[in-house]
């Protein structure tokens, strides 16, 4: 038997890195997923690997800044599978870039994915499971506990995510609602949204610092595994699955007294 065996789950995001990961591993614990992404590609992928595994699940295209769209995406999943008990906010972006040279327009649109989604399916998710309880968890960031130069807005958004997901659980708990809400906070993981990031964040670095980065080819493969090396004390960038089975348990009643609580896996980067 799995731990959420009977559970029905979504998760954003879920089109590749950590969302596919905790997809694959709730649905691998008996939950049905409902993958969320606007990688429908990405998406096809994720619901070929659960169910080569004997898994459930089911796909929809969402954009996590649509408001009327979580509506949508509740109700389908209701609908098709049950209603759903385990919510995981995990589509994000990573927008890099020196302040001095940062755009207003790139500020807002990483608050508008990162934190204004966020808000938007947490808030559903309450109003859906205040009968029925459940687990919502929120993925923010190393990057919302301490600053980073280059990564400005990235941080803001993942620290207004931590926050956030505190005064949310704490309003659940006063309601008397059996839901629980906890924020992860990964560390340098190799995903793609850090491929994607890394070439901008390092625009903002000493030339030096910059090339220690780079892969055999030069800056046009920056080196993720190197920046982890260098940044924690584990000497490795994590594994999305290794964020994944942390989801599982905050998903689970093993996890049933933890509440407005920040969990990170970052291979001991916030440890000096």
């Amino acid at each position: 038997m799995g731990l959420l065996d009977g559970r029905v789950a979504i998760v954003t995001g879920a089109g590749s890195g950590i969302g596919r990961a905790s997809a694959e591993a709730l649905a691998r614990d008996g939950a049905a997923v409902m993958a969320t992404d606007i990688d429908q590609d990405g998406l096809t992928q994720t619901a070929a690997a659960i169910e080569a595994s004997g898994g459930k699940v089911l796909t929809l295209r969402q954009d996590v800044t649509d408001e009327a769209a979580w509506d949508a995406v509740f109700d389908t999943t209701a609908e098709k599978l049950g209603p759903p008990t385990i919510l995981v906010n995990n589509a994000g972006i990573a927008v890099g870039g020196a302040i001095v040279d940062f755009s207003l327009s790139d500020w807002k649109r990483q608050m508008e994915v990162n934190v204004d989604s966020v808000f938007l399916g947490t808030r559903a998710a309450m109003r859906r499971m205040k009968d029925t309880g459940g687990s919502i968890i929120n993925l923010s960031s190393v990057a919302g506990l301490r600053g980073s130069a280059g990564l400005s807005a990235y941080c803001t958004s993942k620290g207004a995510v931590r926050l956030f997901t505190k005064s949310a659980a704490v309003e659940c708990a006063q309601q008397g609602w059996n839901i629980r809400v906890n924020s992860v906070h990964p560390g340098i993981i190799d995903t793609p949204i850090w491929q994607k990031s890394i070439t901008r964040v390092t625009e903002t670095m000493p030339a030096a610092q910059a090339a220690m980065l780079a892969g055999p080819t030069g800056a046009n493969e920056l080196n993720v595994a190197a920046l982890a090396t260098g940044a924690a004390p584990m000497a490795r960038p994590g594994r999305p699955e290794e964020i994944a089975d942390m989801i599982v348990f905050l998903a689970s009643d093993k996890a049933s007294y933890a509440t407005g609580q920040e969990f990170i896996i970052d291979g001991g980067m916030t440890a000096r």
